[in-house]
């Protein structure tokens, strides 16, 4: 499924000697999450000036181009703590560079930056009472609002400054908060977003220990921390040095009103397989999601002729796919998981293609068929999601074209028939391909060209999800409709540009 676009990926740590590198490494391992920008900034001292000083560098595209000269680290990105951000805009121009995360700025307590995943939902309320007092702006996006906040607060220290701007928000974030003196975590007390917290013993062979908190665990694995545990949702976690050496943090806690609603795409498609987000492995409950999906909508019987064969798109299918493959023979139906797709990894994803033609020539560069494995059998392609249709399409013809005799559908979600408000950037709701056919199942599988088309249940979904993770607060949205927290509806990505 490529037609949605991620969230962003934040990653922050303090008290490591080579923070700017770690925070290289943890954005490489986040690339998934947002690929229109990135940026490090990092807190140091500066003999020159006699003060502590902030230095940013950010820059439109990849990890690996933005930070590919050396020279960044050794004379620009000092200090032993600083926050990374790689960007996908669901608020505010993709284009605008004064847009790119993190953002830093010096105030009356001193200098502070933050890296912000999510979408607040009362964005335009505050940005307009915000333009009603002749605040100026250096962005469009709704993460400047919360620096504002804070800046803008009455309180006395820094902190209660930070959790008075915090407690004037709404909808979705996980943040990464870097002050002169404190790294500071926070999730939004729905905890839409998932934010780790992890640990580095003896980083610089004295005993030294690191902490540092990113988007997914996969960022851990990169610089060989140990995973502590999840922020928790309406948590806000300050990290000092006091705190690295004694391994005790304040924590403070937001008012929880509308419950817990953890984002459910983040298993279905946004999430690294090797991650644990929300406190479970997110293989597990994508192959847990795939045997669902079996139950719900099993291989098709071939009475004659070679059993069916199960191909995943990859990447983000693979897993389920094999969840579904091993439910379906425990089950007694015969089938074969096989790799009919292969992707070329150094192409861009789908979305970023203006206009269809341009769309489907990126799919066909992206990915390519095995025709060994698809001639002359009965194809089943196991899909996470289908947002607008238009890959799922070009792959069934690609399928066919590859000689296929029949071609089956099965998708490891629900329909998605909403938009999403809390960071997800999804079409306007008549692009959905199922409400582009009033929820037909029938004319979306005439439509994509398959012999047969099911999706999981949203009470299917639902189980896999709680079973595997022993939770129950996740959000749903896009597939019920059943907001957790208020929303302005209408407030679109260009909202305020």
């Amino acid at each position: 499924m490529a037609d949605i676009k991620e969230y962003c990926g934040v990653f922050g740590i303090f008290n490591s000697p080579n923070a700017a590198g770690s925070i290289y490494y943890g954005l490489h391992a986040l690339q998934h999450r947002g690929q229109e920008s990135c940026g490090i900034v990092t807190s140091t001292f500066d003999k020159a000036k006699s003060k502590k000083v902030m230095r940013v560098y950010k820059d439109f595209g990849l990890v690996l181009d933005v930070f590919s000269n050396p020279a960044v680290f050794e004379d620009k990105l000092l200090g032993s703590s600083g926050i990374g951000h790689n960007r996908y805009s669901t608020s505010g121009s993709p284009d605008n560079r004064s847009n790119i995360q993190p953002f830093v700025v010096s105030y009356r307590d001193g200098n502070i930056a933050i890296a912000h995943n999510g979408n607040l939902s009362n964005a335009r309320e505050l940005r307009r009472s915000f333009s009603d007092r002749g605040t100026l702006f250096q962005t469009t996006t709704d993460s400047e609002l919360i620096l504002h906040l804070i800046a803008q607060s009455r309180r006395r220290k820094q902190i209660d400054q930070i959790l008075d701007a915090l407690s004037q928000i709404e909808g979705a974030y996980s943040v990464a908060i870097l002050t002169d003196d404190h790294l500071i975590a926070a999730r939004d007390p729905n905890g839409f977003k998932p934010l780790a917290l992890g640990r580095i013993q003896s980083v610089d062979g004295n005993g030294t220990t690191a902490y540092c908190v990113a988007s997914e665990t996969c960022a851990f694995d990169m610089i060989k921390a140990e995973y502590v545990r999840d922020i928790e949702p309406g948590e806000v976690l300050v990290i000092d040095r006091k705190g690295c050496a004694t391994g005790k943090f304040a924590s403070h806690h937001l008012t929880q009103r509308y419950g817990t609603s953890q984002c459910v795409f983040e298993f279905v498609y946004f999430s690294r397989p090797d991650s644990k987000i929300f406190g479970a492995n997110v293989d597990k409950v994508r192959r847990k999601i795939g045997k669902q999906l079996a139950h719900d909508a099993p291989v098709p019987v071939v009475k004659d002729g070679k059993k069916p064969v199960v191909i995943a798109v990859p990447d983000s299918s693979n897993t389920a796919a094999l969840g579904f493959v091993s439910e379906c023979i425990k089950m007694g139906l015969d089938c074969k998981y096989e790799i009919g797709f292969i992707r070329n990894h150094y192409v861009g994803r789908t979305f970023i293609a203006p206009g269809q033609d341009n769309r489907e020539q990126r799919v066909r560069c992206k990915f390519n068929t095995v025709d060994g494995v698809l001639k002359d059998r009965v194809v089943v392609i196991v899909d996470d999601s289908i947002v607008r249709g238009t890959t799922a399409r070009f792959l069934v013809d690609m399928v066919l074209e590859a000689g296929a005799a029949e071609v089956h559908f099965r998708v490891a979600s629900p329909p998605v028939v909403n938009p999403c408000y809390y960071g997800m950037d999804f079409p306007d709701p008549e692009e959905l391909l199922a409400n582009q056919y009033e929820r037909s199942i029938d004319a979306m599988r005439e439509w994509l060209g398959v012999k047969s088309l099911s999706y999981l249940s949203v009470d299917g979904m639902m189980e896999a999800v709680h079973s595997s993770t022993g939770s129950k607060g996740f959000c749903n949205a896009c597939f019920s409709g059943n907001y957790p927290v208020p929303v302005e509806h209408g407030v679109t990505k260009e909202e305020y540009d």
